[in-house]
């Protein structure tokens, strides 16, 4: 059986690469914004603030789940940690599964505290963890390790299947999620890893006390063809490399349950650019979340890359936001999109 920190590792390597990215998109090629030729706005005055469970970010962008639990993952955390001190973005850890199971890959993941004493960190735990309950212990382990704000849990029913050790068994999850939020004071995350989020999952969620649920939908990383590059031939199954629910369905599924619920919806999946963002909070996104462009530009260039890549992203929002005549993102509504497709 494959070590996890050798799992861990090859998800990081393989998902920078182009050949475990969905071919069917995400659906914001479907959208082109209305320009408006009379903005009535100072670019200098436009401000990319947004908030995410009551605090405010510097930039609607959450770097999303995805390193820890190997050893080389230490440095890309910290570079990453000490990114979003710097620009006040938030931020989660990888699974921290393999660091319950081996205290010595505990540092892998509260490097990033260290160099991000005052950022918004979440610490995070797969949904399968949770059937029968996660012990005091673990939890309490979970949320010191990195001094966690929230605490998100990642559903991946379709990568763990294509997993030859993948888990087999999603029978208490649900069950799992409505215990971890009595057991914490924190608020709780949901998020899938890919494969999307659907209205009558995210009611059943909402149910269970989750405050933000991540839509990750279709469109970007696809972890079934993450799973099958690591397979041997004898158990490749690219029949699923293409299942999923694709981001922007995800968006207009839940930001129906809006008028009966009070949550926040954070829109992920296929991420790759500020328009990708702002089309999400027209569509009804209170936030957007990324990870593989921000794994890719680190590994390549370091801080530097990922400082080069966040500076693009930051301009083009603030000139988007110009040409549609908005001031503050909070603005962002339908009305700033059409449908072209």
């Amino acid at each position: 059986m494959t070590d996890i920190r050798d799992r861990k590792k090859d998800h990081v390597e393989l998902t920078v690469t182009d050949g475990t990215q969905y071919q069917q998109p995400s659906g914001f090629e479907r959208f082109r914004f209305v320009h408006n030729a009379l903005p009535e706005v100072n670019f200098k005055e436009v401000s990319t603030e947004a908030k995410l469970l009551g605090r405010s970010f510097n930039f609607p962008l959450f770097i999303s789940s995805m390193t820890g639990g190997y050893a080389d993952a230490g440095p890309v955390n910290s570079i990453i940690a000490e990114f979003c001190e710097a620009e006040n973005l938030p931020f989660g850890v990888g699974s921290q599964r393999a660091m319950l199971e081996d205290e010595s890959l505990t540092d892998t993941f509260s490097v990033v505290r260290d160099k991000a004493p005052n950022a918004f960190i979440c610490s995070n735990i797969g949904g399968a963890q949770l059937i029968g309950g996660l012990s005091v212990k673990k939890l309490t382990r979970l949320i010191d390790s990195i001094k966690a704000n929230a605490v998100i849990v990642h559903l991946n029913p379709l990568q763990e299947l294509m997993q030859p050790e993948g888990d087999r068994n999603f029978k208490g999850v649900l069950s799992g999620i409505e215990q971890l939020v009595k057991d914490t004071d924190l608020p709780v995350i949901v998020k899938e890893t890919g494969a999307g989020i659907s209205e009558h999952t995210a009611r059943r969620l909402l149910n269970a006390g989750v405050r933000v649920v991540d839509v990750a939908g279709a469109g970007g990383t696809s972890w079934a063809k993450v799973e099958n590059f690591r397979a041997s031939n004898s158990s490749v199954n690219h029949r699923f490399d293409e299942w999923g629910i694709p981001t922007v369905e995800c968006i207009q599924q839940l930001s129906k349950l809006e008028w009966e619920r009070s949550f926040e919806i954070i829109a992920s999946g296929g991420i790759r650019s500020s328009f990708d963002i702002a089309k999400s909070l027209c569509l009804g996104a209170h936030f957007t979340a990324t990870a593989q462009p921000v794994i890719k530009a680190v590994k390549t260039e370091g801080y530097e890359g990922l400082e080069q890549l966040f500076n693009e992203w930051k301009n083009d929002l603030k000139t988007i936001l110009t040409l549609l005549g908005c001031k503050q993102v909070s603005k962002l509504n339908p009305s700033h999109l059409q449908k072209i497709a």
